[in-house]
């Protein structure tokens, strides 16, 4: 068993928001795949299903992005798994739009909401893809703007190619 975290903040006012890319992730799985991201569970909103042969749950926490940690723990308890069977997709705003890294151990870098996952699950080893949504063009950028702002039409015509790179590293994760 394993479980997949799109992280994101819950409300319309951050839908499509730069910071929401983990949500939007799953949402594109649901619609390629038929299945829904919905059952209230565990301060987030849950699917058990088959995905490559194995049983995953897909969650998106509704903790809001800061507290996620508490929405993963609970799942982690509730299905008795191990921090390596636990996938967490996230922004990331230190690396290029378009990049994404893959990586089982690392820092939550400037990342709250996987600093508090880190905290929550005292472990930094916890699978990770992080999604870049690129950087601040000037040192005077409000970081929770610029991660809150919508993607620009050209960036959100790129999404489902980014999107299928991102699959492409859940397949590795859910054989390791």
């Amino acid at each position: 068993m394993k479980i997949v975290v799109g992280l994101g903040n819950p409300g319309k006012e951050y839908s499509n928001t730069k910071h929401n890319i983990g949500f939007l992730f799953i949402e594109y799985l649901e619609k390629k795949y038929k299945f829904d991201v919905k059952k209230k569970a565990f301060d987030s909103l849950i699917c058990e299903t088959t995905f490559e042969d194995e049983k995953v749950v897909f969650a998106k926490p509704q903790t809001y992005m800061n507290l996620s940690g508490i929405a993963v723990q609970k799942l982690k308890n509730w299905y008795k798994v191990d921090n390596k069977d636990i996938l967490i997709i996230y922004d990331d705003i230190d690396i290029p739009f378009e990049t994404i890294r893959y990586k089982v151990n690392s820092s939550a870098g400037s990342h709250n909401g996987m600093k508090n996952i880190i905290e929550c699950l005292s472990s930094q080893d916890i699978p990770r893809i992080r999604v870049g949504i690129g950087g601040l063009k000037h040192e005077n950028d409000d970081l929770k703007d610029f991660v809150l702002s919508r993607f620009s039409k050209e960036q959100l015509e790129k999404l489902d190619e980014i999107f299928s790179q991102v699959e492409d590293r859940l397949r590795e994760f859910l054989k390791s």
